[in-house]
């Protein structure tokens, strides 16, 4: 099966929904699990790529989380030798942030489960897949975002900001 992930660096480039995505997370999260073991590991699969007729990046989020007990300094050695390029917490405490591919097909967002960080990213895909109505409003906003900061990804992320949040409160 010919995969639909990958991004260029410094574009933001958006596609329609795939279903091989789901097929895809769970295929990269047994390779990441037969890696990292004996570690446990909780992975789940968040971001765009995780909504049904959501438009995304073709770049599959992954959400990784381990016990507050562990040492984070282990899950970050077990990921990179799963093939992950560590680019540390990148502004956001807490999580650490992994890339796969090149092109990019994989990012990894590794958290201590349980954490905000953790509990957000689930809500919000939570959200959008009971929602519909939701989602299309957010999958708007992406495409006029997109056209807007077609080569700068930090104004794309940061211009998604407002409506995440809003969303997040309104579900809490």
């Amino acid at each position: 099966m010919k995969s639909s992930l990958g991004l260029e660096s410094g574009v933001v480039r958006l596609v329609e929904y795939d279903p091989q995505w789901p097929i895809l997370f769970e295929e990269e999260a047994e390779r990441i699990l037969a890696a990292v073991s004996p570690l446990p590991l909780t992975l789940r699969h968040v971001g765009s790529t995780a909504v049904p007729g959501l438009v995304a990046k073709p770049v599959l989020d992954i959400l990784a989380g381990y016990d507050d007990s562990a040492r984070r300094s282990d899950y970050i050695e077990a990921v990179s030798a799963a093939g992950y390029l560590h680019r540390g917490e990148q502004e956001i405490p807490g999580r650490d942030f992994f890339r796969r591919g090149a092109p990019r097909a994989y990012h990894l967002h590794l958290a201590e489960t349980g954490s905000v960080f953790w509990k957000e990213h689930l809500a919000f895909r939570d959200l959008l897949r009971r929602h519909p109505a939701l989602r299309d409003q957010y999958a708007l906003l992406k495409r006029r975002l997109a056209m807007k900061y077609p080569r700068d990804r930090e104004s794309y992320i940061d211009a998604k900001g407002p409506f995440v949040r809003e969303a997040l409160a309104l579900a809490n």
